[in-house]
């Protein structure tokens, strides 16, 4: 739709490239329909080469239909095979269960006897139980592959998510959260996935998911990369205690909405990890011993005691770069973008997608990066598109490195998925 009038069918097919992508990876045939809805989408490459694209896809968000797929590429993004379905509802599940949401892939390289790599799918499944949305309640669940992603296992493995003072007191019902980024290995040399954890209709009851009271928590895979059996894997959540990372409600004293982080190392080993927040701000937090407690989160500055880095509740995710530099990329508005009326906001806030560059400051006790000013990565002039009129640009995309090339993967109106090439030119001027 644009401006409320279905677009000819002409005029969809084309309307993909509005953002002057490199890449083309799923286009829907039409505006509506099971393939509608594209979006949480996360590319990896493999050891051989091959880079796969992992998503969410559906009817529309949350809708009964919502599944996991994964693509296949084999000329380093040039094309692409036909989605497969790595898991989602069937049908014997009663309507709005099954679903199958929030996918992060593992590449465990070597880890499989004679030196082949094994990919995990892990994701949030749910299992007929709803608290809070049908999409984000779940068990945390996997699937692997060991022939490059060509197929699936038939056996799926679940994974303890440990109860918090947010969950719900009866330990049969699944936990409300969603892992949006690819995760992060620390300095240890565990793999770190970030958790948004909101809080269970017991604990804040009737709330939606942008004002309900949520934390930041982490899952570790303690032997993922070594550890050729799915049944002898270990996961733990962090930190322990009854909270995770909190950011104040501007609205609800004593009601924190943290959410949707990203970690990355300094060359000191510390960790940081940004979140979005309902308080027009990015927030961060450290941590000095590899993500098992963190300080207090506060506002992201483009340098430290500088000007506070705004942004609407969007994802802003934070990238390491092989020269060891820092890729951010956020919306640049506290959420009055585009004649915005707050940061929840979102079909006027999450367009265009800008991009700045971080350094490190060595030792800096409280914030240890100074970010250059942003330039535009992406836009597509907030012509509407998809089942829902969408906006956006760029929410829950993925990033990296492969062959000197920097891959950026992202969602566009949570329709299109596409690709672009960060190049040197791009980051020249940052």
């Amino acid at each position: 739709m644009v401006n409320g009038i279905k677009m000819a069918y002409g005029k969809i097919t084309e309307e993909w490239r509005r953002s002057s992508p490199d890449f083309k990876v799923y286009v829907p045939a039409a505006t509506e329909g099971r393939d509608a809805t594209n979006q949480h989408f996360n590319v990896v490459s493999t050891p051989t080469g091959t880079f796969l694209a992992f998503w969410t896809q559906g009817s529309w968000e949350n809708a009964p239909d919502q599944r996991i797929v994964v693509s296949r590429s084999t000329d380093r993004g040039g094309t692409w095979s036909e989605p497969v379905e790595v898991d989602g509802p069937q049908p014997s599940d009663p309507v709005g269960t099954g679903l199958a949401s929030w996918e992060f892939p593992i590449v465990a390289s070597h880890a499989l006897p004679h030196g082949d790599t094994c990919i995990y799918c892990v994701y949030n499944k749910n299992v007929g139980i709803n608290d809070a949305r049908e999409g984000d309640t779940g068990v945390l669940r996997c699937r692997y592959s060991d022939d490059d992603g060509l197929t699936w296992s038939e056996k799926t493995h679940d994974y303890p998510i440990e109860p918090c003072a947010i969950s719900h007191p009866d330990p049969s019902v699944p936990p409300v959260w969603i892992v949006y980024q690819v995760p992060f290995v620390t300095p240890e040399g565990h793999v770190l996935a970030g958790f948004t954890h909101w809080a269970s209709n017991a604990v804040d009851p009737g709330k939606g998911m942008f004002d309900r009271h949520s934390e930041i928590r982490f899952l570790r895979f303690e032997n993922i990369l070594t550890e050729p059996d799915p049944e002898r894997m270990r996961v733990t959540t962090w930190p322990k205690g009854p909270h995770g990372l909190r950011a104040p409600h501007p609205q609800r004293p004593g009601i924190s909405v943290a959410q949707e982080p990203t970690v990355q190392a300094f060359s000191d080993g510390r960790l940081i990890c940004v979140m979005r927040t309902l308080t027009g701000r990015i927030y961060f937090a450290l941590s000095e011993d590899d993500g098992r407690s963190w300080d207090e989160p506060r506002p992201l500055c483009y340098e430290p005691g500088g000007e506070e880095m705004l942004n609407p509740i969007a994802p802003c995710p934070l990238y390491r770069l092989s020269d060891d530099r820092y890729l951010l990329v956020f919306y640049k508005n506290d959420g009055t973008a585009n004649g915005g009326r707050g940061p929840t906001d979102v079909k006027r806030n999450r367009t265009p997608a800008w991009f700045t560059v971080g350094e490190e400051i060595p030792g800096h006790p409280t914030q240890p990066i100074r970010f250059r000013r942003p330039k535009i990565l992406v836009s597509n002039d907030r012509v509407p598109a998809g089942p829902r009129g969408q906006t956006g640009i760029a929410t829950y995309c993925s990033f990296f490195e492969y062959g000197g090339k920097r891959y950026f993967w992202y969602p566009d109106r949570k329709h299109f998925l596409l690709g672009k090439l960060i190049t040197d030119e791009m980051l020249a001027g940052l």
